[in-house]
């Protein structure tokens, strides 16, 4: 039975909401980075692997294009990596107010990828991330060191979906994660054998750690990714865009709620958010506009 539009945007924004929970879960963790996404992609890759065989989708594909979403699934564990050792470094708000500036990002990588001229509209929205993130740094420079990693996994982040974007036609969305998963799980893997931290530690967590990486591996990976495909083939780029820049927003609420003092930050802190978030926003408006008015013109 076919979902309504207005359902199906409601259900991503609840799916979006659940991207934003990731943070919360990742600070719940006691595990460093490394161990929580080597557990987040292996729970990822056998909820992916269940489903494919559930779904009856056909595993085999080229043993070239195998090695390609291995290698993009390391990018994946490295932004993951970074993303959630930001979190053990600063905390919730700060990783997220910064993961807003993967526009900026975008706008530089793009180009330089596919070969093409710097699009002005994305290079003038990257000037007011820029902006919002200066006012981050200056007001909160004492998270220097956790605001330089979540910057790193920004840039990774960009770098992921850009990499990805070659594969999208080619495959199921879910094969091209299931793969990606199990690269970044064997890649984590090969780095704990090889500095010999693939140790007791690791294979005994503690009880409510499986618990909140079941959480992160199986509902806010395979699940959230799964049921986000289904539903975003109801809805427009546009909408996709405007709830999937409010991942920030909804994570940054519920850690305010969540944890209290430790994520109370200074007023220039939140002022550099929203020029960053409204940047964002403002991208998907002007282009959608600038797009009419080229038709009408036509």
């Amino acid at each position: 039975m076919q979902r309504s539009y207005t359902k199906s945007f409601i259900l991503f924004h609840f799916i979006v909401v659940i991207y934003g929970f990731t943070a919360i879960i990742g600070k719940l963790i006691h595990m460093n980075a490394l161990q929580m996404v080597w557990y987040r992609m292996l729970f990822a890759a056998i909820s992916l692997f269940i489903f494919l065989k559930w779904r009856k989708i056909n595993l085999s594909i080229a043993e070239k294009d195998i090695l390609k979403l291995i290698g993009i699934g390391l990018v994946v564990a490295f932004h993951w990596i970074t993303f959630f050792g930001a979190i053990k470094i600063a905390n919730i708000s700060v990783t997220l107010g910064i993961m807003a500036s993967g526009t900026l990002f975008a706008s530089i990588l793009e180009p330089i990828f596919f070969k093409q001229r710097i699009n002005w509209l994305e290079f003038l929205i990257g000037i007011g991330i820029v902006l919002g993130l200066y006012l981050i740094f200056s007001y909160e420079i004492h998270y220097i060191k956790g605001i330089l990693v979540a910057i790193l996994s920004s840039i990774l982040a960009t770098l992921f979906t850009i990499l990805n974007k070659s594969y999208t036609h080619k495959f199921t969305p879910t094969l091209i994660s299931f793969y990606e998963m199990t690269g970044g799980f064997i890649g984590i893997t090969i780095y704990l054998l090889a500095s010999q931290q693939f140790n007791h530690e690791l294979l005994t967590p503690s009880v409510s750690d499986v618990i909140y990486m079941l959480l992160l591996g199986v509902i806010c990976t395979a699940f959230a990714f799964a049921v986000s495909v289904d539903v975003m083939k109801e809805l427009s780029a546009y909408n996709i865009l405007l709830a999937i820049n409010m991942e920030p927003v909804y994570g940054i609420m519920l850690a305010y709620f969540i944890f209290g003092e430790s994520e109370y930050m200074s007023g220039g802190f939140y002022i550099g958010t929203i020029v960053i978030l409204l940047s964002v926003f403002l991208y998907p408006m002007v282009k959608a506009r600038l797009k009419r008015e080229k038709l009408k013109s036509a």
